[in-house]
């Protein structure tokens, strides 16, 4: 059965799209069956693939609503072994329209548990918020990812979200765990970005991914050109850091595993 990461921050503009499109795409580029689900209204990781969010038959709203089958949606991408379920706007109403149904918590990972044996990882790209989707998102997942900047706000709200992870794993997911945190944005010219990253460590310890994602142009274009970044630029900055990053990951998965 495959294994689910949210990628999630409730801060918005720290990378988490773009983390979650290009290690999604070097994890299947490396064997392994991945499925991406664009669980944002706003979209992002839809368009970084090429697709055309307006125009979708069915989307990830449809799916939650089980207007149609999880199958039904899943979109094929240009990456070998990668997969996703689209999102546009529509998925914004589902903050209202979840309220009045059963165990409204549980309902993605409701959905999902059909398709969940047909890949080896799942991943998540969570709204930048804390809603009712997002904690879908995290009882439907077996562990965070948590993509921060190496900004000075970076911290900010970080509280937040560990509060909320807590009281997932208290109350709905009690097998939910951070798998890491990844930097993102980092730029080893500044003193700030040196700053913050200790100040990261102190609070996360060996939960951080040793590879840094510096801030890239290529990165920023890519989606622009609806690939990710393998397809625009694979021997940028930004390219062989989330390159090293889903090796790492992959490491990490199977000292977890054993």
């Amino acid at each position: 059965m495959g294994k689910v990461f949210a990628f999630s921050n409730q801060k918005g503009g720290v990378g988490k799209t773009t983390t979650a499109i290009n290690l999604a795409t070097y994890v299947a580029r490396l064997g392994k069956k991945t499925l991406l689900i664009d669980f944002d209204p706003q979209g992002n990781a839809t368009s970084g693939f090429g697709i055309e969010k307006n125009q979708l038959e069915n989307n990830c709203y449809d799916m939650l609503m089980q207007n149609c089958l999880a199958s039904q949606v899943i979109a094929a991408t240009a990456i070998e072994n990668l997969s996703i379920i689209p999102s546009n706007i529509d998925l914004a109403a589902a903050e209202v329209d979840l309220v009045s149904v059963p165990s409204r918590e549980s309902v993605l990972k409701r959905v999902i548990s059909s398709i969940r044996n047909q890949y080896d990882y799942i991943f998540i790209d969570c709204p930048p918020s804390l809603g009712l989707i997002t904690l879908n998102a995290l009882v439907a997942s077996d562990a965070v990812i948590i993509p921060i900047q190496s900004e000075f706000f970076a911290l900010e709200g970080l509280s937040q979200l560990m509060n909320t992870i807590r009281i997932v794993k208290q109350r709905l997911n009690p097998d939910i765990y951070i798998n890491g945190v990844i930097l993102t944005m980092y730029d080893s010219r500044t003193t700030m970005s040196k700053q913050v990253t200790e100040e990261i460590y102190k609070y996360f310890g060996d939960k951080i991914y040793t590879v840094p994602v510096p801030r890239n142009i290529r990165l920023v274009e890519s989606p622009s050109f609806g690939v990710p970044v393998v397809l625009h630029a694979p021997h940028s900055n930004g390219a062989l850091a989330y390159q090293t990053l889903a090796r790492q990951f992959l490491e990490r998965e199977e000292q977890i595993n054993g």
